[in-house]
Order: structure tokens, then sequence, then C-alpha cells
């Protein structure tokens, strides 16, 4: 009596179902002739036999099978053998090439499936450990739709990486046929709990975000007859007030929650062990929290505008920089994005110069920083209005013909020519709406003239209200639609894999004191001998 061991039969009852197809037509692209229902029915055998050599423990003749599958396939096929790859190429240790093909497979998913596939997909990079992932980070090409997975997974160990910039491909909203009256991809929701503070010590920033969401509410003529219900929920000043302002919207009935505002009442929100229901949280929680399966945040963050401003730099033609910012919070925050995305970007931070807030003097800075400076360099001015009038003056008087760069900081949305006359020719990224540069919004001027939440700095945050309202019924279609945007008051906006909104703001000048736009997103000046010209 012969024994066969485990280990051997297995191996048999591979070889067994390896030969299972060896009479089946070739399934390859050179086989036109078969009927695509045939096709169809032997990828799914092809993929069974995959996944039951892999079981098996056979990862490589798993991949072999998959190897001859036809290009199109039904998605159901799709996903089986997407999933079974994934799971062969972990089996041999290759950890991106499997994070690749569930890149892949999550497309293929409905929505409510992906954002626990994309968490699957940070899981496995984490594991190649930090030092395999620093050293793939800068070999992947901005397009690479794997490149947020690898800066997810290093973020979450508390590695800061450079941002992975939005690519804009097409805007939502598109009528699906002449006669029809609901753009593409819209679905409001029925009943929306709006989550701000009304009283404490952010209850004026509240104010403007409430306005501009209501402003926002009457200013929608094209789908006013889907308005949805809305109720507000005082958040008031503590983490705890804000999770009993949600549950009590979920009592009430609320199919969305949007907010809260702040980042201690977003980051108690997402560590709830269940949202029963989906947030657009309006702050981006400390840390690196994930977003909740099915929410979504959105910010108004400084590091967004200082990638963005190392972006805009170097596609002018400048690989050096020469830095004076704040001392403030959000100076840091915006300068080490900046210099994360610049050098990323083969820029070089040329000097990092801390001006003290109570100084007026910078002869000695400016004079040593310009020193050896070339053409390719560029300033960058992360400051305040009143520091930056102090700058600018005491540049020219260095004879610095070098162009300046900045960020919103350095206006204060309150018009003022004298004042800002020190500022001129200065560009700087900023929200579209407050110059009137994005078509189909409410004018700026008179609502600032009506509001006073409209007004000045608050403007800002009007803006953003306006885009929280805007954002709710194409949250489904911007998270299945990467690339897709939403032209909005505070930029363009698109969604990353992992639920968080992304801005693209526009460029302004200032022109004799006052800030006009040039134009929208990342629209590079034409440069000559190596500096950028003026618009």
């Amino acid at each position: 009596m012969i024994r066969i061991s485990t280990s051997t039969h297995r191996v048999f009852a591979a070889m067994a179902l390896l030969s299972l197809l060896a009479g089946c037509a070739t399934l390859g692209p050179s086989s036109p002739t078969v009927n695509p229902e045939v096709q169809a029915q032997q990828a799914r055998q092809r993929v069974l036999t995959a996944n039951a050599v892999l079981q098996h423990g056979q990862a490589d003749a798993a991949l072999n099978q998959l190897a001859t599958l036809p290009g199109s396939l039904p998605p159901d096929v799709q996903r089986q053998a997407l999933d079974v790859r994934a799971r062969a190429q972990l089996a041999l240790g290759n950890r991106l090439a499997a994070a690749r093909a569930l890149e892949q497979r999550a497309a293929l998913l409905p929505s409510p499936a992906q954002p626990a596939e994309h968490q699957r997909i940070v899981a496995i990079l984490a594991g190649m450990g930090d030092d395999a992932l620093n050293a793939l980070f800068p070999t992947l090409a901005n397009e690479d739709p794997i490149r947020p997975y690898v800066s997810q997974a290093l973020a979450r160990s508390g590695t800061a990486v450079p941002q992975t910039l939005p690519q804009l491909n097409e805007p939502v909203g598109t009528l699906t046929g002449s006669s029809a009256s609901t753009p593409q991809g819209y679905a409001m929701p029925a009943r929306v709990a709006l989550l701000l503070p009304a009283t404490g010590r952010v209850a004026v920033a509240g104010a403007a975000v409430r306005d501009g969401f209501f402003i926002a509410y009457f200013h929608a003529p094209l789908t006013q007859e889907q308005r949805p219900a809305i109720k507000v929920y005082d958040t008031g000043d503590s983490a705890d007030t804000a999770l009993a302002a949600y549950r009590k919207a979920v009592a009430d009935g609320a199919t969305l929650v949007v907010g809260p505002l702040g980042r201690a009442a977003v980051g108690a929100l997402f560590s709830q062990p269940s949202l029963p229901v989906p947030v657009l949280a309006l702050n981006h929680a400390t840390g690196q929290q994930p977003v909740p399966p099915g929410s979504t945040e959105f910010a108004l963050l400084p590091e967004t505008e200082g990638a963005q401003l190392a972006a805009h730099m170097v596609m002018s033609g400048l690989h050096a920089a020469i830095v004076f910012r704040g001392s403030d919070d959000t100076a840091t925050r915006t300068f080490s994005a900046f210099k994360l995305e610049f050098e990323s970007l083969g820029g070089q931070v040329a000097n990092d110069i801390v001006l003290p807030p109570d100084a007026v003097d910078f002869e000695d800075q400016v004079k040593a920083a310009l020193a050896g400076s070339g053409d390719q360099t560029g300033v960058v001015a992360l400051l305040r209005p009143v520091q930056a009038r102090l700058l600018l003056p005491q540049l020219r008087l260095a004879r610095s013909t070098l162009p300046v760069f900045a960020t919103s900081m350095v206006y204060s949305g309150d018009e003022n020519p004298t004042a800002d006359a020190d500022l001129d020719g200065v560009q700087f990224c900023d929200e579209p709406w407050l110059y009137d540069a994005q078509a189909g919004l409410p004018g700026h001027a008179t609502l600032a003239s009506q509001l006073s939440t409209a007004d000045g700095p608050a403007g800002r945050l009007f803006a953003f209200g306006m885009d929280a309202y805007a954002l709710m019924p194409y949250l489904g279609w911007l998270r299945s639609h990467p690339g897709s945007y939403l032209a909005g008051a505070t930029g363009q906006l698109t969604m990353d894999a992992f639920g968080h909104v992304q801005r693209t703001p526009i460029w302004a000048q200032f022109h004799g004191g006052v800030a006009q736009p040039v134009g929208a997103g990342l629209v590079v000046q034409p440069v000559t001998d190596g500096a950028p010209s003026g618009p």
C-alpha cells in the first residue's frame, strides 16, 4: 500500500486543477472567434482554478493562470481575478504589486465598499516598512495611482511626505441629456443636519460658515425643487457637546450630517466605533486619523496652499526659494508643507528666516538672504499683511528684482489700496469667490456690502460654507470618479481615495494696491531669463 503525504496530495490536486483547462480554447486576444459568453465562462473557470491553486500554496502557478486572461472581462470576473492576483503577489512577498492589483479592483467595487478596500491597500503597503516606503515614494510619478496610498501609509507612521496634488479631469454636474433636469451625479440628501458652534469661542466663525451655507441653499436655481430639509444644531465649545449634537441629529432622522467645525470635535466624532449617519466634517482631525467609511472631510488647510505654492514656483521655472515667515502656527504649517513639496520637485530652500512679530527692520536679514541669489530664485513671504508691507519695501531698497510669492495669509480680504500698494507684484493663492473669479456663484461684492459674515477675513469662511452646501449632492460622484471636480467658491474641489476633499485655489496678484486674479489653478506665467514675467 502506497501512502501519499498531505503535501504531495496538495501538489497532485493543484496539477489536476491546472489540467482542467488544458483542452479549452485559447483565451488570449488572438482568438476573435470565441463567443463572448463562452469566453467569459472560461475566464471564470480559470480564475476559480487560480484561486484553488493559490489555496494549495502555489502562488506562481496562480499568477500563470491569470496571465492568459483576455483583456476585456465582465466586472465581476475582473474583481475576482484582481483579488486572486493581489493575494498571490502578497504570498510571494510582492506587496507593491498586490497593492496595485487592489487599486484597480477598488475602482470596480460599489462606492460603499471602496473605503474598506482603500484601507486594505494602505495596510498592505505599510507592511513594507518605512525604509522601503521612503525609498519608493520619490520614484512614483505624481499621477501614479498608487502614490496616494504610499503617502497615506507613511503618514500613519508619522513620516512627513509631500502632498499628491489634485488632478482635475472633468467637472461634475454635466447634464445627462437635452431634456435632463438633474445634473449627472447629483443626489441631494433628503434631511441634512448642520452642526456648527452658535455659542462659545468660535461662534463668529460658525456664523460665517452658516450664512454661506444658506446663501448657497437659496442660490441653486437649477435644482431648487430638490432642496433638502435642513436643521441647525449648536455644537457649543467642546467635543462632548458636538457628539451630543450628532446623536440628536441622528435621532431626528438626518440622512447627512454637515460639521462639526472644530478639529477636536471632528476627531472625537471620527473616533466613534460607528457613525450611523455619514458625515461631511468641516475640519481635519488632528494627526493622521482616518475618515470613517462613507464619511468625508473638508477643510481650509494651510498645508494645501503651501504645497500649491511650491508647485507653482517650480512650474514657473524657479528652483530656489528665500523664505521669510512669521512665527505663528499657520506660517509654520504652511512652510513645512511648502518645503516638503518644493524639495520633492527638485527645488531648494536657500534661506529660511523667521521674522519676530514685533520687528520692523529687516535690513540685515534681507541683505544676507539676497547675497548670491540667482535668476531661478524666488522670494516666499509667509507673512500676515502688516509684516509683508514692511518686508516688501526693504526688498526694493536692497535692489531685489526677484519675484515674490505668498499664500492667502498676505491678504486680509479687505480692499485697502493705500496700505497694500507696498505689496504690488506679490503673487498669492486664494479663493476664487473673493474675486468673483468663478462663474455661477452669487457676487462677492454685493454680499460683502450686506452681510458682515461675507466681508473681510470672514469671507473665506463664508465661501467655505457655500462649498459645504455645494458638495453635498456630489459626494458619492466625487468619491467614485477620481479626477472629477466641483468648481467651488474656495477653489476646484476633488476627493481622494480616503474621503478628503482637496482644494486647488486660484492665483492673484497686487496691482496698484488691489488684489486681482491672474488665472485659475496652477496657471504658469511666461518665464523670461529664468524669472517669471508679470501677467
